[in-house]
């Protein structure tokens, strides 16, 4: 397996409105093998993606990894939000990822 990313994203915890990520769960991308997921707060996410390190969605199928989308932080209307699309609109959007 080729590295994908430095991390994936393999679940999200939103704000009580539902437009804001507030945690995230985090698997180091080993090369060969995805590591032991961690829980991480937004503004540790937020500040990783600034500084350089990459991101991508991650889902268990059939017992193993696949990999998803690139994830981006994006502006709309002067606000931040966690994205794999920049589609405009004014909520994080990581995919479908399960919720925790």
């Amino acid at each position: 397996m080729a590295k994908w990313a430095d991390y994936g994203i393999s679940a999200v915890r939103y704000n009580a409105a539902h437009t804001h990520i507030d945690r995230i769960r985090a698997h180091p991308d080993n090369e060969d093998t995805i590591g032991a997921g961690a829980e991480y707060d937004r503004a540790t996410i937020v500040k990783a993606i600034k500084d350089g390190v990459t991101f991508v969605t991650i889902v268990m199928s059939g017992g193993s990894w696949q990999k998803g989308q690139p994830v981006y932080i994006i502006r709309v209307n002067g606000v931040e939000y966690i994205k794999t699309v920049d589609n405009g609109k004014e909520r994080d959007n990581l995919e479908n990822l399960p919720e925790f």
